[in-house]
């Protein structure tokens, strides 16, 4: 069965791009040209990833994603957003916080945005097929129900957020580097994308949301990262 996927944006003419595009690549789409739109069609549609614009009427990709993101149903979806030029770093940190999965700026590199597509469903993939609960100290990760509880209190990790932090656990003194990082997260193929920013964001809202553990998150400089 094809892996699917959902492509929003207003612009009729990218949006028509994009669907022949990733379709002539293996894929099925579904389309929609607004956040509300997406997010009605979504249940039925069952994607395996989103690919949204920011920009929209009626509903914005930022609410789109953070929608996606609350439902019980829609939450494991990986999202992709694609920004314009002028969005600032703070929108982008601000598009993690929502749960975004990653970013795509235009006008972008379709071949580009086809590896970040496959890197996120690999990745996907992969997590469905973790299960168990695994503790370390006062942590407690519950792979399949991707969730974190520190001291028996929840704590509300993004998806990536939760990998990586599971990630760095899991290997305790184990420098990980960037690119290390960038391929067990978000598995990425790093000959083809490297932007050790993405992992930096990352790591940044992990230690503010973790309170006291996540000062044991490391930074190694010229290296990468470690978990003490």
């Amino acid at each position: 069965m094809k892996e699917r996927a959902l492509i929003v944006d207003d612009d009729a003419e990218l949006l028509g791009i994009l669907k022949k595009y990733l379709e002539n690549h293996g894929l099925e789409t579904i389309t929609a040209s607004n956040g509300a739109e997406a997010l009605a069609a979504a249940p039925s549609g069952k994607p395996d990833i989103i690919i949204t614009d920011i920009e929209m009427p009626r509903m914005d990709g930022f609410t789109l994603c953070r929608r996606v993101k609350e439902n019980k149903v829609l939450a494991d979806i990986p999202v992709i957003i694609m920004t314009g030029k002028k969005v600032s770093e703070a929108d982008h940190v601000a598009g993690y916080g929502y749960g975004a999965d990653d970013y795509v700026v235009k006008p972008f590199s379709y071949p580009v945005l086809l590896a970040k597509v496959r890197a996120m469903l690999r990745r996907a993939a992969r997590g469905r097929k973790k299960s168990g609960i695994v503790r370390s100290g006062e942590l407690e990760f519950d792979l399949e129900g991707r969730t974190l509880k520190i001291k028996g209190r929840l704590v509300k990790l993004t998806s990536k957020e939760f990998d990586l932090f599971h990630t760095l656990v899991s290997r305790p003194g184990k420098v990980l580097s960037l690119n290390s990082l960038l391929e067990a997260v978000w598995g990425y193929n790093t000959a083809d994308y490297n932007d050790p920013h993405t992992v930096e964001v990352h790591v940044s809202n992990l230690r503010r949301k973790v309170g006291p553990a996540g000062k044991r998150i490391k930074a190694v400089p010229g290296h990468g990262y470690k978990f003490e």
